[in-house]
């Protein structure tokens, strides 16, 4: 398999395992746990998971995570912490529909940003896949109807897809960058600390009951989604996400990207039994030939130094 598909396999891998956090999330939060402390203690135990991995893999790269700490600390604060808590504070002004919408036009920001920083004009190709997929996503999370729509919970949103769009910008660097685990586990440690402190001044409200939670249909222990939610949707996701942002590119990676909505969908439908309504199948299909479009215009493109196609520079 070529480079691009399997970078195209690990994008998937990571939109699906985050994709799984709302169904570990909503047994939490149905025994009072605080989305704050749900996203806490996943990014906490996730680089805690990371951390015996990354060590030793430092060990072979002597000096580098002094070299890469500036962008390892902006991934954690911006891409992790940033985007999180900028992403619940955005649904506590709106709809979860239209806050998701929010911060996946991240995706549209990555394109602007190589257009600005790189020069790398979008074109007519990418510019139809882009109006395609968004599209669809505002089919899939069922926005057709009457929205609530506050200025306040706007400007989260919208930062929180500056946190999304920096998660992919940083992910794609590759030239003299660290192990995409190493990254992972430092932008995971970083920004489990500063979730820490904004718990701490009262930012985000924290409360975690330990107690038995109900998930798929089954009393299990608390412990069950929390490591759900952070080996599986946390700790491979990120790994995952940035080995696909350095195959694919930013650009590209960020619109498979949204295919994190769909499974999250899906698995929602699967374990929760939401429906799915014929709307929101038409809008997965949107979506997928969306990206389907930004793919091939990114194939169409003149090969260039490799210098010149790195983007240097956050679902997420």
């Amino acid at each position: 398999m070529e480079r691009g598909g399997v970078g195209l396999v690990f994008a998937l891998l990571s939109a699906a395992t985050f994709g799984t956090s709302g169904v570990f999330a909503t047994s939490l939060l149905d025994e009072g746990w605080t989305a704050g402390s749900a996203v806490t203690v996943r990014v906490v135990v996730a680089a805690l998971v990371l951390t015996v991995p990354a060590l030793l893999l430092l060990r072979s790269w002597p000096g580098s995570l002094r070299r890469g700490s500036r962008s390892v600390v902006v991934y954690g604060v911006v891409a992790v912490a940033g985007c999180q808590v900028a992403f619940f504070q955005a649904v506590d002004h709106l709809s979860v529909g239209v806050a998701l919408l929010l911060e996946y036009s991240g995706a549209l920001l990555v394109v602007l940003w190589l257009w600005v920083r790189h020069a790398h004009r979008p074109r007519r190709l990418t510019v139809a896949g882009a109006a395609v997929a968004v599209s669809g996503l505002v089919l899939v999370l069922d926005l057709t109807g009457d929205q609530r729509v506050d200025p306040v919970g706007v400007a989260w949103g919208l930062l929180a897809a500056v946190g999304l769009a920096v998660y992919f910008v940083l992910s794609a660097q590759s030239e003299d960058a660290l192990p995409p685990l190493v990254v992972a586990w430092g932008g995971l440690t970083v920004g489990g600390l500063a979730l820490l402190v904004t718990g701490a001044i009262g930012v985000l409200p924290l409360a975690a009951p330990r107690t038995d939670v109900v998930l798929l249909d089954t009393r299990v222990s608390w412990l069950v989604p929390v490591l759900g939610l952070s080996v599986m949707a946390a700790a491979f996701s990120y790994v995952a996400g940035i080995l696909a942002a350095r195959m694919l590119g930013a650009k590209v990676a960020s619109f498979v990207g949204l295919t994190e909505v769909l499974f999250a969908v899906v698995f929602a439908w699967l374990a929760l039994g939401q429906s799915l309504s014929p709307v929101q199948l038409a809008g997965a299909a949107l979506v997928v030939a969306g990206i389907a479009l930004v793919r091939v215009d990114e194939m169409r493109e003149v090969p260039v130094a490799p210098h010149e196609t790195v983007v240097a520079g956050t679902h997420r």
